[in-house]
């Protein structure tokens, strides 16, 4: 079995229970923030939208330079609603999912680096980059995405197991 067997039914797993909260996002909202630092609940739930796609940059090329203006676009967009919300979390979904089930276990192990204006963020193995900066980073912003809704009152579907709201 390979690296990528194993890791795409946890990516189908999680990335069902990311859109199960996405769907929850309040248009009304959107611009709601829970202190003047945070990111906006509109531009959290885009930012999460978007961290399956890096699955295509990461198992497509070697590097990657956020830092380079035809890479502009990657970091940021826009929330408009909630239906678009998912429409873009869906295809990006498809397009990481079907970047991870082709990934040999050759490419897992190769070297991926992110780049900022040419300057090095980081250099590690494919499937490192995959599990903590596309996998973990999505998980940690689907946290942070949990407490904005409790905030609000919006009933929490289940992740893991019941939420007060599913019992």
């Amino acid at each position: 079995m390979s690296i990528a067997d194993v890791l795409v039914p946890e990516y189908d797993m999680e990335m069902e229970a990311t859109r199960n909260l996405l769907e929850r996002v309040p248009e009304a909202e959107a611009r709601w923030r829970p202190h003047p630092k945070s990111y906006t609940l509109g531009d959290l739930a885009v930012h999460i939208t978007r961290l399956p796609l890096w699955g295509r940059y990461v198992f497509a090329q070697t590097e990657l330079d956020l830092g380079l203006p035809e890479n502009a676009s990657i970091a940021r967009a826009e929330f408009s609603t909630t239906a678009d919300l998912l429409e873009r979390f869906d295809r990006h979904v498809a397009e990481g999912r079907g970047s991870l089930a082709k990934a040999s276990d050759a490419d897992m192990g190769a070297i991926w680096t992110l780049k900022n204006a040419g300057a090095v963020i980081f250099a590690l193995p494919k499937a490192v980059v995959y599990r903590s900066f596309v996998m973990s980073h999505l998980i940690h912003h689907r946290g942070q995405l949990s407490v904005y809704l409790r905030l609000r009152d919006v009933p929490l579907p289940s992740l893991y197991g019941p939420t007060a709201d599913t019992r």
